[in-house]
C-alpha cells in the first residue's frame, strides 16, 4: 500500500515539474513564424512606453528587418499594428512616418482552439497564434520588395514558435 501512495506522489511530483518547466513565454519574448517561412516575429519589451503596448522586428528572406509597433486606439480600443521600413530617425513628419510605413492594421491572435482576440499588451502569456490581415498583399507593394529588398511573402497568420531567453 505504501508503495503505492509513493508512486502516486513521485508521479505527481514529476508533473507539476514539468509543468513549471514549461511555463508559459510572454510576450515581449515570443518568437513568430508563419507557414510559408519567409518571415520571424521576434518581440521585445517596449521599456515603459506610455502610448506604445507592444514592440517587435519583423525579419524577411536577404536580410530585411521592418520595425513594428502597436498601440491601443482610442474610442472602440483596438491594438493597431504598424511595420515601418527604413524611417528616418529624430524628429519626423507624419508625412516621413507614413512613406516608410509598410503595414497597418488590427493585430488579431488565436488560441489553439481557434478562438480569435485582439493582440494583448505585455505581461500576460504569449498567445497560440497571430493574425496580421493583409499583410503579405501590403509588404509586396512596398519598397522593401523586389530586387533590392525581400522576395518571399509572408502570410498573414504566425505561429509560436519559441520564447527569447
Amino acid at each position: 500500500m505504501r508503495s503505492g501512495l509513493f508512486f502516486t506522489l513521485c508521479v505527481a511530483g514529476l508533473a507539476l515539474t514539468a509543468s513549471t518547466a514549461h511555463a508559459a513565454c510572454p510576450l515581449e519574448l515570443a518568437v513568430y513564424g508563419d507557414a510559408e517561412s519567409a518571415a520571424e516575429i521576434d518581440f521585445r519589451p517596449t521599456m515603459e512606453s506610455a502610448v506604445v503596448t507592444n514592440t517587435f522586428k519583423m525579419v524577411l528572406d536577404n536580410s530585411v528587418v521592418l520595425e513594428g509597433i502597436v498601440m491601443w486606439t482610442e474610442g472602440v480600443a483596438r491594438p493597431h499594428g504598424s511595420l515601418m521600413y527604413k524611417c528616418p530617425t529624430g524628429d519626423v513628419t507624419g508625412d516621413e512616418l507614413a512613406a516608410c510605413t509598410v503595414w497597418e492594421g488590427v493585430v488579431y491572435s488565436a488560441d489553439d482552439k481557434g478562438n480569435i482576440a485582439l493582440l494583448p499588451a505585455e505581461g500576460v502569456a504569449a498567445p497560440k497564434t497571430l493574425i496580421f490581415p493583409d499583410l503579405g498583399p501590403s509588404l509586396q507593394m512596398s519598397a522593401a520588395y523586389g530586387t533590392n529588398g525581400f522576395s518571399k511573402v509572408p502570410w498573414d497568420v504566425f505561429s509560436l514558435k519559441g520564447c527569447q531567453e
